[in-house]
């Protein structure tokens, strides 16, 4: 990883005109890397929470997604829980094997489906 004065330069050592780089895995690995660490904080605040915290708040969440009467509140419910859920997938993402990343997807679209269904009223 280049160090903070040397960030215009692509792995390598090659310059790119505009400072940035042009390969795309390169800016893909950039975003990640700000991700990680804009999530360093929030991972850790919810290391310190009790066990069970975490798991009751995000089911409480869900059950009020589907039990609160048509409408956006309930569709808000879900897409948090969604939201959650996509955001520990996307940061786990690279050491997850095939096998392990097809349930994160599934349950990401099942709650975002119903999350969908909610909103129109179903």
């Amino acid at each position: 990883m280049p160090s903070p004065e040397h960030s215009h330069e692509r792995p390598g050592g090659r310059r790119t005109s505009s400072g940035e780089g042009s390969d795309r895995r390169w800016n893909a690995g950039r975003m990640r890397g700000a991700v990680e660490r804009r999530s360093a904080v929030p991972l850790l605040w919810l290391h310190q929470l009790p066990g069970w915290v975490t798991p009751l708040a995000l089911g409480l969440l869900f059950v009020a997604g589907l039990m609160i009467p048509v409408g956006p509140l309930g569709a808000v419910c879900l897409m948090l829980v969604a939201l959650f859920m996509v955001w520990l997938a996307y940061l786990t993402w690279p050491s997850l094997s095939r096998q392990q990343k097809a349930p994160r997807t599934l349950m990401v679209l099942v709650v975002l489906v119903l999350a969908i269904a909610r909103t129109l009223g179903f």
